[in-house]
């Protein structure tokens, strides 16, 4: 069984309140595809709003609500989407990205 992958922490720009608890930060876990069902990879890839929704909660730490998912802001959500998308890509794309 491989370690489990997580992304760095991403500091979201409006913090998500629940109770009295402020989630300013959250980690994504690098999906296994089992956690990827029912969804599309091309929609995962185009980074398709309804696809990210779904799996957000899937995947992060803490895990988010389908609520709270919905009302991340425009900003929180791109950034998640982003780490999102770059767990897609093979071991050697993301090696040559970091050597220009």
């Amino acid at each position: 069984m491989s370690d489990v992958i997580y992304s760095d922490p991403i500091t979201l720009d409006t913090a998500i309140v629940r109770g009295e608890t402020k989630i300013e930060s959250i980690k994504l876990r690098k999906p296994k595809s089992g956690e990827l069902r029912g969804l599309s990879m091309v929609d995962i890839a185009k980074l398709e709003v309804d696809t990210i929704h779904t799996l957000i909660p899937r995947i992060s730490e803490p895990v988010l609500t389908e609520a709270e998912v919905q009302e991340l802001e425009p900003s929180d959500l791109f950034a998640i989407s982003t780490e999102i998308a770059s767990f897609l890509l093979p071991k050697g794309a993301m090696e040559d990205s970091r050597n220009p």
